[in-house]
């Protein structure tokens, strides 16, 4: 019960401490509401152009939203020696992480609701299969929050965190099918867009939003959380070795 009450304490201090502070804001919030109003005016052709475009505008933002929130919440406390305190504290390092961690997956499935809301004023969604939609959201930001907090654990400041996470975000952006199939990349490429978990999440929203995906759902799901699993374990690793002796 008391490690659980930890849990909470570390949520909520979080919240109140970093979910608005001005990167977030930038990269979580701005930025993907800029980027879906430009595809969504770019595209101008109604409710076809929007739905192929609506499950990358999704997955961007999410992604975005939970990896800033990582490079601040983790990185800015390492710094400031609070992080070290963190790892003292009578609760396991699986259950502090987590805590750590459920600000951020919260943060990005709740930018997903960005794109949603302006699609639903261009087309209509009533066809969306939000059976699948909303757990692939969910997915989505615990697979790209493991991967902000491998990042954040793995360097000093919050600029080499935001630096070192647009080498893995804008790349993913492309190579990932979020707005046009990984079957059109270069042959040389598409080994590399099978590495990297957006891909399985993307293929999810476009099932979701548009009823086409590559790969079974059930597939995408596994390898999804596989990738969940072996994210949060490199972190979990990575802060014994550095920070736990």
């Amino acid at each position: 019960m008391k490690q659980w009450t930890a849990f909470w304490s570390i949520l909520s201090k979080d919240a109140r401490l970093y979910y608005l502070k001005p990167p977030n804001v930038s990269w979580g919030l701005v930025f993907p509401l800029a980027w879906t109003a430009m595809f969504f005016i770019k595209s101008g052709k109604g409710l076809e152009s929007v739905m192929a475009l609506l499950p990358g505008v999704v997955a961007v933002s999410v992604l975005f939203g939970t990896t800033s929130m990582l490079a601040v919440t983790v990185t800015f406390e390492k710094k400031g020696r609070s992080f070290e305190r963190l790892l003292l504290a009578p609760i396991s390092l699986e259950l502090l992480m987590l805590a750590k961690t459920s600000g951020a997956i919260l943060f990005g499935a709740a930018n997903a609701a960005v794109p949603i809301v302006m699609a639903a004023f261009l087309a209509d969604l009533s066809q969306v299969q939000w059976g699948l939609a909303l757990p692939t959201v969910a997915l989505i930001a615990v697979a790209s929050t493991f991967l902000g907090l491998f990042i954040a654990v793995s360097v000093s400041e919050v600029f080499e965190a935001q630096t070192f996470s647009n080498f893995f975000r804008f790349p993913m952006i492309f190579l990932c099918g979020l707005f046009f199939p990984i079957a059109q990349l270069p042959l040389f490429l598409r080994p590399l867009s099978y590495a990297l978990p957006l891909t399985y999440g993307a293929d999810l929203l476009h099932g979701a939003f548009q009823g086409a995906m590559i790969m079974p759902a059930l597939l995408n799901f596994v390898l999804l959380s596989l990738f969940c699993v072996a994210l949060f374990g490199l972190s979990l690793r990575n802060i014994r070795r550095r920070w736990i002796v």
